[in-house]
């Protein structure tokens, strides 16, 4: 039986965005808690030759922030500022009685250093990094939307269409090679609508191959929800909000251990489904149920300011903050071993109940590092494991599909892998104000493009209203106000980038009918700077308009 570990890597647009509380620093914590330890566990498994296949994406909008130039800059502040931090802990901790996690401290600033030697190892641009993996073999990289919009509540179907080729153009600049799979942004779907394409559709349109759906979308179980979705450097790891399934949905009565072929009426082209397996997943997201709760395992939620160490162990179920132990990295160690160890089993035991197919295990890749300290060690520790269950296979999912071509037909059901497994965590009482905005903005933006794409005065200023169009469309925003972390940060953002747009695109509307472009070149350069990403984001605005 095959085994595909997919990894679903996705930021907002943070950079010239501030840096602390909500800014950069969610950034460069998520590379060197997450991004930079898993690529220091590849570069490993290769070197001692484990095969370690994973499938992991990169969102287009997270990976031109990685490939900046100012991230980097941000990320060598940060890692002075963490390093500063170790050098006063030690009298801190003397002057306060708290000597015994002084190795801890050491701890730290030997796994910084190491870190950013890594970083300067691979020229300081990890994206380039993971892209030498891909061309070696050792893993696949897939696509997604451009910014994470939630595809199936956008309101022109031009707004998808641009979302996906903005996401495989990107892929295609950044990775040097056309993107098979795409991660759907919040593994949300919608069949087709009267005359509107299904995301299904869009996908083939857009010449994608497949994408990952959750198991009460196949009706191959009933919605597990996310461990955590909220932005970095919030409370996004709230498993009481999304531990076990959110509402019945009746019996299975589909295997998630296949792959499904998604053929739409009247379609020239199908895309494989690949299903989430609910059991293996629960096993990882869970608190409760699952391995990142083990009272060894560093503690998220307990940081010490200044400085921002995490010192202690999560020690136990429900143990007050204040009651949390030291932590101690050797016994962690040892529970990680022994994790990676039963998960291992848990996949031959499904392999051996089912013999063929494939076990579909999607995370979101900051899951592993940033908030469970130990997973990226444990990813590492499962494939060493699966070296000795030769009932599994692991595989990158191409691989899979081309071994295992999907034939089945499969009629998939509208939601996501939200709360609830529909769309209310992005539509409700307190984000519904967002969507009428969004479309007003898709239509006066789609009704100018044409003639703005025709003029040369005003394409400068089309391409920056497409990029804030795009920024504005983030999923992100919805659902920090949905779970009150940041909302107040959440709505500036939305409203400054729906405000971009439009000055943008009243501008370009004036300089198109005659008005001149000065102006809107102006506004243009201006925005540029603070939004600069997808450099030839007009390349997918006029294929979209088939110009």
């Amino acid at each position: 039986m095959d085994f595909v570990l997919t990894l679903h890597s996705h930021l907002p647009y943070v950079l010239h965005h501030g840096r602390w509380p909500h800014g950069s620093d969610w950034l460069c914590e998520a590379a060197v808690d997450t991004y930079l330890p898993l690529l220091e566990q590849l570069q490993g498994l290769a070197l001692e030759g484990t095969a370690a296949p994973v499938t992991i994406g990169f969102t287009p909008v997270l990976a031109n922030q990685l490939a900046s130039p100012t991230f980097a800059q941000e990320l060598e502040a940060f890692f002075d500022q963490r390093e500063a931090a170790c050098k006063e802990a030690p009298a801190s901790l003397a002057a306060t009685r708290d000597s015994a996690l002084l190795p801890l401290v050491e701890f730290w600033q030997s796994r910084f250093g190491r870190l950013r030697s890594l970083f300067h190892s691979v020229d300081s641009n990890i994206l380039a990094a993971f892209r030498r993996l891909q061309d070696g073999g050792q893993l696949e990289i897939i696509g997604s939307a451009a910014t994470h919009g939630y595809l199936p509540l956008l309101a022109r179907d031009e707004s998808i269409r641009l979302q996906l080729v903005v996401g495989r153009n990107e892929h295609r600049r950044l990775f040097g090679r056309d993107p098979v799979g795409c991660w759907l942004p919040e593994c949300a779907y919608r069949p087709r609508v009267g005359r509107r394409p299904g995301i299904d559709e869009q996908l083939a349109s857009a010449g994608f191959r497949y994408f990952f759906t959750d198991a009460h979308l196949a009706q191959a179980g009933t919605p597990l929800g996310t461990h955590y979705e909220v932005t970095l450097g919030a409370e996004r790891f709230d498993a009481e909000r999304h531990d076990g399934p959110s509402k019945p949905t009746g019996a299975p009565v589909r295997s998630p251990y296949r792959a499904y072929r998604v053929t739409p009426p009247r379609a020239k082209r199908s895309v494989a489904a690949l299903v989430r397996d609910p059991r293996s997943s629960m096993q990882v997201w869970s608190r409760h149920h699952g391995y990142p709760g083990d009272e060894w395992y560093l503690e998220f939620h307990k940081i010490r300011w200044p400085g921002g160490l995490k010192l202690w162990r999560v020690t136990g179920p429900d143990v007050d903050l204040g009651a949390k132990r030291a932590y101690e990295p050797s016994a962690a160690h040892g529970r990680v071993g022994e994790h990676a160890r039963h998960f291992a089993q848990l996949l031959a035991g499904i392999a051996a109940e089912h013999r063929t197919g494939v076990v579909v295990a999607p995370f979101d890749t900051e899951l592993f590092g940033h908030w469970w300290f130990e997973g990226v060690d444990f990813l590492a520790g499962v494939y060493r494991e699966l070296r000795h269950q030769p009932g599994v296979r692991p595989v990158a999912a191409s691989r899979h599909l081309t071994d295992h071509p999907a034939r089945t037909a499969l009629r998939l059901a509208e939601g996501s892998w939200g709360v609830n497994g529909d769309h209310t965590m992005w539509l409700n009482d307190r984000t519904a104000w967002t969507w009428p905005r969004l479309r007003a903005l898709e239509g006066a933006f789609w009704k100018a493009a044409p003639a703005a794409l025709a003029s040369p005065g005003t394409r400068p200023a089309l391409a920056q209203a497409a990029r804030e169009l795009l920024l504005a469309q983030a999923s992100d925003w919805q659902f920090m106000i949905s779970t009150g972390a940041v909302p107040d940060y959440a709505e500036r953002r939305f409203k400054l980038h729906c405000d971009d747009a439009e000055r943008l695109i009243a501008a370009v509307t004036s300089g198109s009918s005659g008005g001149g472009g000065e102006g809107s070149a102006a506004l243009a350069a201006e925005l540029e700077r603070r939004d600069d990403l997808f450099p030839n984001v007009l390349e997918a605005v006029a294929e979209v308009l088939g110009a």
